[in-house]
This record gives C-alpha cells, sequence and structure tokens, in this order.
C-alpha cells in the first residue's frame, strides 16, 4: 500500500500533524515556536496528514487563501521517512483540494533551499531573489 494523504477533519490526527511539524520545523531545523504556528493554524489554513505505508502519521502540511491565491505552507515529512513518497502524497492531496476550491487562483509557496528539487519534479518554479525565513533561506516558487 504506498502512502497516503488527506484533509484533516479529526483532532486527533490535527494533533499528529502539529507534533510531526514541531520535531521537523523546531527541533531539527531550529525554528522558533512562535514563527512555526500562527494564527492561521487554528482559522483559515486547511491541515493535511500523510502516513507511511505501515499506517504510521509521516508527514503534513497545510493551505490557505491569500490576496495572492492559494499558499501552501508547513510541508514537513518525518527523518525516517523521506525518500518514500510522503512529501508527493501529501502534495498531491493539497493540489487536489485547491484545485477544487480555488481553480483559477495562482498556486505558490515559499521552498527551503533543499526543497527546491523536489517541487521542481511537481511543476513549480522559482520566481525571484532567495529571501530568509527563520534564519532559512528559501524562494518563492508558483505552479507553472
Amino acid at each position: 500500500m504506498p502512502a497516503t494523504a488527506y484533509r484533516i477533519t479529526d483532532l486527533r490526527d490535527l494533533d499528529a500533524a502539529f507534533t510531526i511539524r514541531e520535531r521537523v520545523f523546531q527541533e531539527e531545523q531550529g525554528v522558533p515556536a512562535t514563527k512555526e504556528h500562527d494564527a492561521h493554524d487554528r482559522t483559515d489554513a486547511r491541515h493535511y496528514l500523510a502516513r507511511a505505508t505501515d499506517g504510521t502519521p509521516a508527514g503534513a502540511a497545510r493551505w490557505r487563501q491569500t490576496e495572492n491565491g492559494a499558499k501552501l505552507e508547513r510541508f514537513a515529512v518525518l527523518a525516517d521517512f523521506r525518500n518514500q513518497e510522503i512529501g508527493a502524497a501529501l502534495l498531491h492531496a493539497v493540489l487536489v483540494d485547491v484545485q477544487a476550491e480555488l481553480p483559477d487562483a495562482e498556486v505558490y509557496l515559499n521552498a527551503q533551499l533543499r526543497a527546491i528539487p523536489f517541487y521542481e519534479r511537481h511543476g513549480f518554479l522559482k520566481e525571484g531573489d532567495m529571501f530568509e525565513e527563520a534564519n532559512i533561506q528559501h524562494y518563492k516558487m508558483v505552479l507553472g
């Protein structure tokens, strides 16, 4: 069975997603909790959870509508599950929902440097200059 990802409708799944994000962003990358969690988490963001082939929660993501379109955010895959199509499953689940809800919106994200090849493989293009968020270099990327 391949990895699966879906929109979160259950608080236990939301807790699992937040735990994944905390482990990846705060513990692994040193992002302060105040920057990792924001008001969007509890208001307008739609959250997603990915499970590995054995059902273990392995990845998380969210997206929200902004004045510029649909912004994909907080994509995180636990270290033990990387390179197992978890990120691809998450991205696919998110894009299906974005397309259904906002079919004409620009889809964009801020990608960490090491994630750029992943997003490029899935049709995103770098736009503009490199910038820093939470002491990590990023590029804005737009779905082509």
